[in-house]
């Protein structure tokens, strides 16, 4: 038997069933709201380079360094939700091509709050794109700020706090290496810390022991991809993180990570990951525990 409904009693049940859909999408935001709420460190990995994609508990999004070329761009998609494409913060730890080179995708793809970089002017048109993209990121609303010594970015729990430089060096030239002038971030969250090392040898690591009344960190990004120049003895022993991450692309020209910097990494009984071998390094913390996913 086929009925037909009025046009009263279409209009009722319509509005019912809206009711109805709006009812389990605020029970779905509830829950969503309830749930556990974590900091994601997720070491990228984007080749012979550094990315480091970060979302603190209120899902606000940091981005470190960009890597080497657009693969950074795929990462993101899969990191962040499909519709998403703004990030809160990217820090920009020195103006290399390893680490420069993604964020010019980014900043050309993403709307981003606080750009964060140290200043410098180097040569290139890499670096000439950057400070043409920045240019036009600012006209877009984009904050750009010269990092600072003692800076601090919170958001949910965490604090991030830079190390260095030690000094404003904003408008700078460096001819060649600008290594040692990156930035330096320490994260904490609840009993929790990392420590962000970008590519800085052991001229920088020494002053760090000098200058820091605490470098202690439970994970150690470990620096310049795992040059025999960094990663000191002496540094391990002040930082005596439990886990440590190099990044660093698979059968590099450079022969990255060195077998000296390994050793030395056993040597403290540090358990070690690495973006050749173990793709992606997400860590995941409640901020008394963490939890690393391969």
């Amino acid at each position: 038997m086929i009925s037909f409904l009025t046009l009263r009693q279409k209009i009722f049940l319509g509005i019912i069933a809206i009711l109805f859909l709006l009812n389990i999408f605020a029970w779905q935001e509830v829950i969503v709201l309830a749930g556990p709420q974590y900091l994601k460190v997720n070491f990228l990995d984007v080749g012979q380079g550094d990315s480091i994609f970060i979302q603190t508990p209120d899902r606000h999004q940091i981005l470190i360094d960009g890597g080497p070329d657009s693969l950074v761009l795929g990462k993101l998609q899969k990191s962040m939700p499909l519709w998403d494409r703004s990030l809160n913060v990217v820090i920009l730890t020195h103006p290399d091509s390893d680490h420069l080179a993604g964020l010019l995708y980014v900043l050309q793809k993403y709307k981003i709050d606080y750009f964060v970089w140290t200043g410098i002017v180097r040569d290139g048109q890499q670096y000439q794109k950057l400070v043409e993209l920045l240019q036009l990121a600012q006209k877009r609303g984009t904050k750009i700020i010269q990092s600072q010594l003692g800076q601090k970015i919170m958001s949910g729990g965490v604090v991030i706090s830079t190390l260095n430089p030690i000094e404003a060096i904003e408008g700078k030239y460096f001819k060649d290496s600008s290594n040692e002038s990156g930035i330096v971030s320490y994260l904490s969250f609840g009993k929790n810390s990392f420590l962000f090392t970008a590519d800085i040898g052991l001229k920088t690591e020494k002053m760090l022991i000098s200058n820091s009344s605490n470098l202690n960190a439970e994970v150690l990004k470990v620096g310049h991809h795992g040059s025999k120049y960094s990663t000191s003895e002496e540094f391990l022993q002040a930082v005596s993180p439990n886990l440590a991450v190099i990044s660093v692309g698979k059968d590099n020209f450079y022969g990255h990570p060195t077998q000296e910097v390994l050793q030395r990494l056993q040597n403290f009984g540090i358990n070690t990951f690495r973006t050749d071998q173990d793709g992606d390094i997400q860590i995941i913390s409640d901020g008394n525990n963490i939890k690393v996913i391969e």
